[in-house]
């Protein structure tokens, strides 16, 4: 109600054009004072031109804006093609257009799958390009942001992750907008790869965003449903089409209520005089009129209220051609009506009508977002971006406690651990590291040293970043190099040879490499370092045979490696046959023996082997 004046824009007029020819119906206003029509006309495809986000009662709905041109064009080919589906007005209608514009990197597929099924979403990303600042410097500058994302917050967010350090490759960023829209961002180095850059700040800001399409709309302004794109369209025309019969008929009516009253100023002016005379003389002239020239009612009150100066426009010539002229009118609108494919025509004249006033060279008319293929970028090397490169060394504690100290530790001495705790494996590594798990259930874990705890407390459980079972152990960890080869063996001295690469698990369950059924479990795991293989068997015997007797697999049991009479495998090792075997005792003091002094104890795989030689540890581990 307090709404009372509004300048209407092209758009506006549109939308409102023929609401006072009966072209929708009204409805009481909410206090029943005045009237409101229940739709407007609508000469202008609003409801996709402009969007619509909303949330009712149970259900909710978010269609992002179109081009109208190329609405205009669906919609002219939907009507010389009724039964086209929404998947081919899909090279009229590539997808939606922000008034913000921004870069859509949707793959087609998925676009043409939002638009048949009326539900998906629209990855839509910022344009940057990439400025020279002189001397080999450079900068991105972002021009254009997604839809809908507050410029300030966005600003605000890229602050917050720049002096957190989780944006390692950017440098600065700051907002140089007047009003175009300039964004700068700085890389830390000239050698930062741009994309890489950008695919780091598009991960966590919302410089790439998500727009979502559910077109659940009101069909025939009752009905609640999802539908497609050709859907939407067809209602519209179907509108547009009852709009033109209704302000037709309207039409027609003031037609026949005007050659009503043209047939009485045309017997007035031909009995002028006597018509004057009643008027001055009767008390009640209307009747005396009606009964004198046979009048209707409508034409003797036109009669009646028509002013003395348009006696002189009484001309019969002028009436006569204005009846001839509404009588054509008349006939064209009636055979207009019993011509569906006339009906048509003339829907398709409006819209043509409206598409050139929002053409595609016009400034409201242009298109302003474009569309492209996201670049493909290995998804280690962005999460490797997003992390500042330092060294750590990752600490395990025997009961599986985990953490990353800050730098390269080579005396652990001073490390704490809880009561009855101690040290199990420590190994460098660094923050964009990916460090390897090996269970006794045969599987390997990938963990992310960046995301490991710091080491300023006792570390956090290990099992609170994989799913590893509560009766499984560990068995090694280490840092992934990639392009490494591992021995793995189980307790019943079975194993093969695994390429590191296979290891890498992209989920907390781990990946299966060397199968074990309970009893029997993962027991030794080793780095492939030379041509020979060293085994010790929990009773303390040693077998030296050839690596090349061993199989590469990818998963499964593997072959026999040590056979034992009683217990199992206690620990594998690889060796270059020119270095000798060598071995840590748990006094810390180094062995080796060559390959002549090992004589006795060279085999083939699947021996039992010989007892180990003197100064062996008693752990029977090689350490």
């Amino acid at each position: 109600m307090r709404y009372t004046e509004a300048r209407l824009t092209e758009v506006a007029r549109l939308l409102m054009e023929g609401i006072d020819e009966d072209a929708v119906d009204f409805r009481p206003t909410y206090d029943g004072s005045e009237e409101e029509p229940a739709v407007l006309p609508g000469a202008f495809p609003n409801l996709l031109a402009n969007g619509s986000q909303g949330i009712a009662v149970g259900m909710a709905t978010a269609i992002p804006p179109h081009n109208v041109a190329e609405l205009c064009d669906a919609a002219l080919h939907l009507i010389e093609h009724p039964n086209t589906k929404s998947r081919n007005l899909l090279k009229y209608v590539p997808g939606p257009d922000f008034p913000t514009g921004g870069v859509i990197v949707d793959d087609p597929a998925a676009i043409a799958e939002a638009y048949v099924t009326g539900r998906g979403s629209f990855r839509v990303r910022a344009r940057w390009t990439r400025e020279d600042t002189g001397r080999g410097g450079w900068q991105i500058v972002v021009t254009e942001i997604p839809w809908l994302v507050q410029k300030s917050r966005l600003v605000e967010r890229l602050a917050e992750l720049v002096n957190d350090k989780k944006l390692p490759l950017v440098g600065e960023a700051r907002d140089e907008s007047a009003e175009d829209i300039r964004l700068v961002i700085e890389p830390r180095a000239r050698t930062v790869d741009p994309e890489l850059l950008m695919e780091s700040v598009f991960k966590l800001t919302e410089l790439e965003s998500r727009i979502p399409l559910n077109m659940n709309v009101l069909v025939r302004g009752k009905i609640p449903k999802v539908v497609g794109l050709a859907e939407t369209l067809r209602a519209w025309l179907d509108h547009r089409r009852e709009v033109l019969l209704r302000r037709t008929n309207h039409r027609l009516r003031q037609i026949e209520n005007r050659l009503e009253v043209l047939g009485g100023y045309l017997i007035a002016y031909l009995n002028l005089d006597r018509v004057i005379r009643i008027i001055r003389n009767e008390d009640e002239p209307k009747p005396v009129l009606i009964r004198t020239f046979t009048l209707s009612d409508v034409q003797a009150d036109a009669i009646l209220n028509m002013r003395l100066r348009n006696l002189r426009k009484l001309e019969e010539m002028e009436i006569k051609a204005e009846d001839r002229n509404l009588r054509t009118e008349r006939k064209n609108l009636q055979d207009l009506l019993k011509s569906e494919k006339d009906q048509w025509k003339k829907v398709a004249d409006e819209i043509k009508a409206v598409r050139n006033t929002f053409g595609p060279n016009t400034p409201l008319g242009k298109r302003r977002a474009s569309f492209a293929q996201a670049p493909e970028h290995d998804e280690a090397a962005i999460e490797e971006a997003m992390v500042i490169r330092e060294p750590v060394t990752v600490v395990v504690s025997q009961k599986g406690w985990i953490r990353a100290l800050k730098g390269t530790v080579t005396d652990l001495s001073g490390v704490a651990f809880k009561a009855d705790d101690a040290l199990r494996f420590a190994f460098p590594a660094e923050t964009t590291s990916k460090c390897l798990v090996f269970a006794t259930n045969g599987r390997f874990y990938t963990l992310d040293a960046g995301k490991l705890p710091g080491g300023r407390g006792h570390g956090e459980p290990v099992r609170l970043f994989i799913d590893l079972e509560q009766e499984a152990d560990l068995v090694s960890a280490f840092t992934a190099v990639g392009g490494r080869k591992l021995l793995v063996a189980s307790r019943e001295g079975r194993g093969f040879v695994v390429p590191e690469d296979e290891c890498i698990a992209t989920t907390r369950k781990g990946k299966q490499i060397l199968n074990v059924q309970p009893p029997d479990e993962a027991r030794a795991m080793c780095v492939v370092d030379g041509e020979m293989v060293a085994a010790i068997g929990e009773n303390r015997k040693l077998l030296l045979f050839g690596l090349d007797q061993v199989p590469e697999m990818t998963r499964g049991r593997g072959v026999r490696l040590q056979r034992y009479k009683d217990g199992g495998l206690s620990d594998i090792k690889t060796f270059k046959a020119a270095d000798g075997l060598s071995w840590t005792d748990s006094a810390g003091r180094a062995f080796s023996l060559s390959m002549t002094e090992l004589a006795d104890w060279r085999g083939n795989r699947a021996d039992a082997g010989r007892m180990a030689p003197k100064g062996f540890p008693r752990s029977n581990k090689f350490g």
